[in-house]
């Protein structure tokens, strides 16, 4: 089995601009705080999913 990394970083933009553009998205789309919040902790985090390769 190959190694496996992943990078978990917030993104360059501020946190207040993105929780407040989150919740207003969850209100204009009538959705439960269950969907609206890890597509928030999505769009304010960059994660990155790396497979290392062995070196023969």
């Amino acid at each position: 089995m190959r190694p496996l990394t992943v990078d978990i970083c917030p993104r360059d933009l501020p946190i207040a601009l993105i929780g407040t553009a989150g919740g207003a998205l969850a209100l204009w789309a009538n959705a439960p705080a269950e969907i609206a919040v890890p597509v928030a902790l999505l769009i304010a985090l960059d994660i990155r999913v790396h497979r290392l390769r062995r070196r023969p």
